[in-house]
């Protein structure tokens, strides 16, 4: 290496254009290789009544990681081994209902070699994901997945490049016929997923926000308009609501309401909340999903919604604010 060498700019571009180009070719490629062997992995690992182990030295270790971390987030169980912890120890995580995915571009890593009798002994199933068809990690698989390029992209064709986007794309598509077959859903996505953004849409429910109890502002219909002002005021949601004596929500009253009425020089007075209320409030299910929550708001043009229970009494309210601050919306 001379580190003397000027740099090109127009040489890194040249070259950042050709990797992209080999890689693509090589994903390409990727289709038409694969038939048999990769259908009856699908099978093996949808019957797996344990977890899929992946393992990979080197290159294909780092891809393998993130190939067990995309299998467990889409329905199917499965962690990563580091083949030379194996044969430490690490081999006793492995169990005859496994499927162990073993990645190894050349399939001679000397560190998967080595554990490849004591697997044979524990009866899983071994799927194979290499480049070479002759390879002695192929030669031992139950399951073979082609994963081979005709070149890397790095200019002396050593440096793994092609060849480990070749093995990521497969545990994708592996990833994603294995969800299909299984009917995962958004929903169980989410269970997967609790603290991502689709997580909270999908798991998080209007009772787990609302605002209930003393915190939630409400009157009586025959309630006067200080009365009104005093809930407002104090529960600082910017409205009340208005309930009979069953519970039942039969109105609302908002600050964007008083403002009309003191606009318009109403005497306020001698007012009631029957007198003002918006009747036939909007209101969702305590049980709703947030989200659902959020689309009434859109849809009516609202800030607030009230919720209920399954026999109408009024339990909770929520507002945009408090959408945002749990990053529904």
């Amino acid at each position: 290496m001379n580190p003397a060498r000027s740099f090109d700019p127009q040489r890194a571009l040249r070259l950042a254009a050709q990797t992209f180009e080999i890689e693509a070719n090589a994903l390409h490629g990727l289709a038409a290789r694969q038939g048999e062997g990769f259908v009856r992995s699908v099978q093996a690992m949808l019957e797996c009544r344990g977890r899929v182990i992946v393992m990979g030295m080197g290159k294909s270790g780092h891809v393998g990681r993130k190939i067990a971390a995309t299998l467990a987030s889409t329905g199917t169980p499965a962690f990563f081994v580091h083949p030379a912890e194996a044969s430490h120890g690490d081999l006793g995580m492995v169990t005859s209902g496994d499927v162990v995915l073993a990645i190894s571009n050349s399939g001679e890593s000397d560190e998967l070699a080595a554990i490849l009798p004591a697997m044979r002994r524990l009866g899983v199933t071994l799927v194979a994901m290499t480049g070479q068809a002759e390879s002695t990690l192929a030669r031992h698989a139950d399951h073979v997945i082609s994963s081979a390029v005709d070149q890397e992209a790095c200019p002396m064709n050593l440096a793994p490049t092609a060849s480990t986007t070749a093995q990521m794309a497969l545990g994708d598509a592996l990833a994603v016929a294995l969800l299909d077959a299984r009917g995962f859903r958004e929903d169980d996505f989410a269970r997967s997923h609790p603290g991502g953004s689709l997580g909270r849409k999908l798991l998080m429910h209007v009772r787990d926000l609302m605002r209930s109890g003393g915190a939630l502002p409400r009157v009586g219909p025959r309630a006067s308009f200080i009365e009104m002002l005093g809930e407002m005021t104090g529960k600082g949601l910017g409205f009340t609501a208005v309930v009979d004596a069953d519970g039942r929500a039969v109105g609302i009253f908002t600050d964007g309401d008083l403002r009309r009425l003191i606009e318009r020089g109403v005497d306020l007075r001698e007012l009631h909340a029957e007198d003002v209320m918006h009747r036939q409030p909007r209101s969702v299910s305590a049980d709703a999903l947030a989200v659902d929550a959020a689309e009434v708001m859109e849809r009516q043009r609202v800030t607030s919604v009230l919720a209920v229970d399954a026999e109408g009494r009024l339990v909770g309210a929520v507002n945009s604010n408090d959408l945002m601050r749990a990053k529904v919306i």
